[in-house]
């Protein structure tokens, strides 16, 4: 077996500066080698598996606009790129620069299956894993500076292929889902050691925010939902794996240098002899209990451009009747990185913001229903309406959708809003705003064919006069936007780019969709 297990990934990356994630097979020292600058760091050790985040740092931005190949050693021996190794172009780190439009590759759920005809037939192409194979004949002008995975990088509760049979033949609950944290670093592993997503996320750089599925379907959806789990006897152990795993795959890399220099967590880790799984835990444990201990939501500077990742699942309040889709501190953060200084923003949301005006109206009628509006009899039924069919986006937590309504009516200039979730991709715009909504799903998961009907249905515009009637019997008020999609919506698997340039434009890259997909969203 190679020492290196996962990675290498190309991680935080600014103009002067990037990070370089690796698990290892054993503990031991790593170094990160690229042009003239070397970093060594040790690995930290959780749970039997081994770390290390190496940050490489230049005096200026690197000359060489194809960006500098780097190798990856592990104790003095080379483990990156591997000898004997399939023929791909070198690791590199190019750094985002403003000589050059921004461009950001994004999408969200993409399962971990094989890619053999049955796979192909039931999930479709994986887009991301097609993605990285015409990146290698791509000009480096039109490279990506940056992937966002906007949730559901793995699916806890659907693993597949070599992982759902190890979870089978170990039996016991949760049936046919992850159980610990040991098992969610196979499913990692799964995700992201095949030699094309490898490459990819080997020299493009990376920022991450969980969904519902990187821990189980509908997490954090309602006060009743959480209590349901709490019952389970396997519900605790599986939401600490989940989240400890979160933090050493994804989290740790969204973090700048100096934000992770100064994370109590992982210097305990660092410095603590032995394995530091209980430490993790506990940290894991009381990020869900109380979610003011821990901020996983993030903002970046990226030239003219903030971009600003919201977690919309764990920061959630859940208080009937007070419902907000980010409690009190995650939107006063919030609020304040909305203050751009004049950038253009860009705000990462796994669920979108502007839905189809027929399903968002049904949201927001759901949610009414379910503080009594009708009646305790009708508030029982439609709580189990919200889980049956994940009414939870932004228009489910209405307090916060007219919140944010307020503040991107404020921003004063261009906001894009990226997310996924839903399994279609479309195109709002604000009407009289340079506001929009920008929705990649799936990278691979489509939808059933009845559930693509159903979407439909709701997206036309009858379905939203329904819909708003519907939500005003229940006093729901008009929300303070109004919004409309341009583009979609389209289903079956993709990926997106926004290039952020003088105009920003958006392109879905989908099998056999091509240019019809690409549509301008900007003014």
């Amino acid at each position: 077996m190679t020492d290196l297990l996962v990675g290498p990934m190309l991680r935080y990356a600014d103009a002067t500066s990037a990070s370089v994630w690796v698990e290892t097979a054993r503990p031991g020292r790593v170094a990160v080698e690229a042009g003239d600058i070397r970093v060594e760091t040790a690995t930290f050790t959780v749970h039997g598996h081994h770390y290390a985040i190496a940050d490489l740092v230049w005096p200026e931005p690197p000359a060489a606009e194809g960006g500098v190949p780097y190798t990856v050693e592990l104790d003095g021996e080379r483990v990156w790129p591997p000898a004997g190794g399939p023929a791909a172009p070198p690791s590199r780190i190019r750094l985002p620069s403003g000589a050059r439009p921004l461009r950001m590759l994004f999408g969200s759920c993409r399962t971990s299956v094989p890619h053999d005809a049955a796979h192909l037939l039931s999930h479709g192409v994986d887009t991301l894993r097609e993605h990285g194979v015409r990146l290698r004949e791509t000009p480096d002008a039109e490279w990506p500076d940056l992937l966002l995975l906007l949730g559901d990088q793995v699916y806890a509760d659907a693993p597949g292929g070599e992982v759902l049979q190890a979870v089978r033949a170990r039996g016991g609950e949760p049936a046919g889902e992850i159980a610990d944290f040991g098992e969610y670093a196979a499913l990692y592993r799964q995700a992201w050691a095949e030699p094309e997503i490898r490459w990819l996320l080997s020299t493009v750089p990376s920022a991450m925010i969980f969904d519902d599925h990187d821990l189980r379907d509908d997490w954090n959806t309602s006060a009743a939902w959480r209590e349901k789990m709490s019952a389970q006897p396997w519900w605790r152990r599986r939401l600490v794996a989940g989240l400890g795993a979160y933090w050493v795959y994804q989290h740790l890399g969204n973090l700048s240098p100096g934000e992770r220099a100064a994370d109590p967590l992982l210097s305990r880790l660092r410095t603590h002899e032995g394995d530091g799984g209980d430490l993790l835990d506990a940290f894991a444990a009381r990020a869900d209990e109380d979610p003011a201990h821990n901020r996983w939501s993030y903002a970046r500077d990226l030239g003219d451009t903030r971009l600003i990742m919201l977690d919309t699942r764990c920061a959630r309040r859940l208080t009937p009747g007070d419902r907000r889709m980010l409690d009190d501190g995650e939107w006063e953060w919030f609020t304040r990185q909305m203050d751009a200084d004049g950038r253009r923003v860009v705000i990462g949301s796994s669920i979108p913001v502007l839905l189809p005006s027929g399903i968002h109206h049904v949201e927001s009628w759901n949610e009414a229903l379910c503080d009594g509006a009708w009646g305790r009899r009708a508030a029982r039924w439609s709580e189990v309406l919200r889980q049956a069919v994940d009414l939870e986006h932004w228009a489910a937590f209405r307090r916060s959708f007219t919140d944010m309504c307020r503040l991107l009516a404020a921003a004063g200039g261009t906001v894009i809003v990226l997310s996924g979730d839903v399994h279609y991709s479309y195109l709002a715009e604000v009407r009289g705003l340079p506001v929009y909504q920008v929705v990649c799903s799936p990278i691979r998961n489509p939808l059933s064919r009845v559930l693509r009907l159903a979407n439909v249905v709701a997206s036309v515009a009858v379905a939203g006069l329904a819909g708003g009637r519907l939500a005003r019997l229940a006093g729901v008020p008009r929300p303070p936007l109004r919004w409309r999609l341009r583009r979609g919506p389209w289903f079956g698997n993709t990926v997106a780019t926004l290039t952020l340039g003088e105009v920003p434009s958006v392109y879905w890259h989908s099998p056999g969709r091509g240019e019809r997909l690409t549509a301008n969203g900007g003014r």
